[in-house]
């Protein structure tokens, strides 16, 4: 998997939107692994300690540190840097949070993707571009059935309606000025990666709940857990990295046949209840307890989500490599070594290398 991704992206300019989250600051370090020069744009990593920080991604990129809303700072990063890849990481990524700024939400998910792609418009060069959207943007009617990439779109929450809104700007965009049947001419390939609820070392965002049950633990308190019923499709953040990774490769290759919607998630076992990520959490840290407060006038949030991965196994050949077990044992061991004093680029390398020799 290495020596082919390497084939693709060692040496391409890369840009990458989001560089300084969770999920970006992972995928810039395997791009610099691959030897990929990258340009980064983002707003500055938040909160006191930041994966971004750890890693030194200062070192890794060309940093710019600005707001996907800004069309003007946004199409110079794009036109001066002159991308073979745009990976389009950067959002508003939280559910809760979306309930108390909901316009930021659809500016920053819709319109700034709108905005980037607008500033594709103006690049006169080949260039593969994968926007990365989420599991929520589909119309989530709470059943069994895992949801396929040509379901309806919909989202109860303002981040989940605002990435749904973010795939139908994408769609216009494919369909008015980047339609595969005309690549020749434009000469952009566009496809959306739509993975599931990702887990991994490094990610300290509020109300989530990896980063919950760590903090609760270094506090020696119990873990929050505001719906245990709740059933998510879990992955390790490398799982849809490394989708999206193999989905630009395939993508450059062929534009069109690669255009589109693909979904990353889990095998469907994987998908467990919010309970059993937290008991396999805390006997893979070596003790605590957890408990649910009773909460009212809460927000809405999904009870029930599947995804379904037959075209991402059958199309691209990718495939998820970790259980949900193993998943969260390696998250819960990242955070303990950290803890213990390892560096953090150290286990980044370590789990990327790692998670690409895995069979």
């Amino acid at each position: 998997m290495t020596e082919d991704l390497k084939t693709t992206y060692a040496g391409k300019k890369v840009l990458l939107t989001g560089h300084t989250g969770f999920k970006g600051a992972w995928m810039l370090y395997w791009l610099h692994l691959l030897g990929a020069e990258v340009k980064g744009y983002a707003l500055a990593p938040e909160g006191p300690v930041s994966l971004y920080d750890l890693l030194q991604g200062d070192t890794l990129c060309d940093s710019v540190i600005a707001d996907l809303r800004d069309r003007d700072q946004l199409a110079k990063a794009v036109l001066d840097f002159q991308p073979d890849f745009i990976f389009h990481l950067a959002a508003q990524p939280l559910v809760r949070l979306s309930y108390d700024i909901p316009a930021d939400t659809f500016e920053v998910n819709a319109i700034g993707t709108a905005f980037l792609l607008d500033a594709v418009r103006r690049l006169d060069k080949p260039c593969t571009v994968v926007l990365i959207t989420t599991d929520k943007v589909y119309e989530n009617k709470e059943w069994v059935y895992p949801y396929r990439e040509s379901d309806r779109l919909g989202g109860y929450d303002p981040y989940s309606a605002s990435k749904a809104c973010a795939e139908l700007v994408i769609n216009s965009y494919t369909q008015s000025f980047f339609n595969p049947a005309s690549y020749g001419q434009h000469r952009k390939g566009i496809a959306v990666g739509r993975a599931g609820n990702v887990i991994g070392g490094g990610d300290w965002a509020k109300d989530r709940i990896v980063p919950d049950i760590v903090r609760a633990l270094q506090a020696n308190q119990p873990v929050q857990v505001r719906n245990p019923q709740a059933v998510r499709p879990w992955q390790h953040v490398l799982e849809p990295i490394g989708g999206y990774l193999l989905l630009g490769a395939k993508l450059a290759a062929d534009p069109i046949r690669y255009a589109g919607a693909w979904n990353f998630g889990p095998h469907l076992q994987d998908a467990l209840p919010v309970a059993s990520l937290v008991g396999i959490g805390l006997s893979a840290w070596g003790g605590g307890e957890y408990e649910t407060p009773t909460l009212t006038n809460q927000p809405h949030e999904a009870g029930l989500l599947k995804l379904d991965i037959s075209k991402a196994l059958n199309e691209l050949h990718w495939r998820p490599k970790y259980s949900a077990q193993e998943s969260i044992h390696k998250t819960i061991n990242w955070y303990k070594a950290l803890n213990d004093g390892q560096r953090a680029d150290a286990l980044v390398r370590a789990d990327i290398e790692a998670f690409v020799a895995a069979s």
